[in-house]
């Protein structure tokens, strides 16, 4: 990783640990003192965002040590394997949420009104979460860091829990049936765990050597086919190391070229894709004889292999 992506990933991961720390400490006390189960809950999922924070701290550190005789492709794989810790620490939130909801709903202790604070500290939190969201989002982007990314919708839709939270406050105050408290509580808890149910499938493709967007073999192939004396790609591979392709294929080319020649193909092989994709790290070409036959492979795909 880069020193520079280092650089922004640190300064992000703690300005949203400070941020979610204040943020989650107010809304527990609140919900806790104004006796609102949604606020509560809504303070807990941002406690995960600090532990969330603070596992992207040292993730960074990790991602940054240099290639090593055990990991020759570096530490960047970190960065999902944090991501798919992050999306069980949401789930388990979730879960906790989900079963303290229900608990109070079907409770047959006497309710009583949230305090009104508890509409104004949800206010803050609303306000206070869409700007890290769009600053982490922001950043995310702008150094193609997928945990940042992730991170960033998650707090997105923390900013959906709170309005979800303001709105279901809104209706008891005005019914004055305590009871829809407990009833948002367990809104939010669906909501956290539809969050992490999408950041640990998002987080598959790179910890299983596949690819987010599946188009790149059609963009692979079309470049192929733009070099003179190439043929015919297959066996084609691409994988994700950070946010860095990987690619692997094989291309056919006149059996009767030179070592030179042959070469050369190659080379322009490997200009016509990198001109094609973005983030591109490292392409691999292997030139075999045009016409030769090709026993079924366990790995990689050709043009049949694509859908439609």
């Amino acid at each position: 990783m880069s020193a520079s992506k280092e650089k922004v990933l640190m300064r992000t991961s703690w300005i949203s640990t400070i941020g979610n720390a204040i943020l989650s400490v107010a809304k527990i006390v609140i919900g806790l003192a104004s006796g609102s189960l949604a606020v509560l809950g809504d303070g807990i999922d941002s406690a995960t965002d600090v532990v969330i924070s603070v596992v992207m701290i040292f993730t960074a550190r990790i991602m940054n040590r240099p290639p090593d005789s055990k990991y020759v492709y570096g530490y960047e794989k970190a960065e999902g394997i944090a991501t798919k810790i992050l999306s069980l620490v949401i789930f388990y939130a979730g879960v906790q949420m989900l079963v303290s909801s229900v608990q109070s709903i079907f409770s047959e202790e006497p309710r009583q009104l949230p305090a009104t604070i508890a509409i104004y500290v949800t206010l803050f939190s609303i306000i206070g979460k869409l700007g890290l969201a769009f600053y982490q989002y922001r950043q995310g982007k702008k150094i193609g860091s997928s945990m940042l990314i992730a991170n960033a919708m998650n707090m997105r839709n923390d900013v959906l829990i709170s309005a979800s939270v303001l709105l279901g406050l809104f209706f008891t105050f005005i019914l004055k049936m305590p009871i829809l408290d407990s009833v948002t509580g367990l809104i939010v808890s669906f909501f956290i765990l539809k969050t992490s149910i999408s950041i640990f499938m998002d987080s598959n493709a790179e910890l299983m050597d596949g690819v987010k967007d599946v188009s790149i073999y059609n963009k692979i192939f079309d470049a192929v086919e733009r070099v003179p004396g190439a043929s015919n790609p297959h066996r084609v591979r691409s994988r994700l190391i950070g946010n860095m392709y990987m690619i692997d294929l094989d291309v056919e080319a006149d059996g009767n070229l030179s070592l030179n020649e042959a070469h050369h193909i190659a080379h322009e092989v490997e200009k016509s894709i990198k001109a094609s994709i973005e983030n591109v790290y490292d392409i691999v070409v292997h030139i075999e004889p045009k016409g030769k036959h090709h026993p079924a492979e366990k790995f990689g795909i050709g043009k049949e292999n694509l859908p439609g």
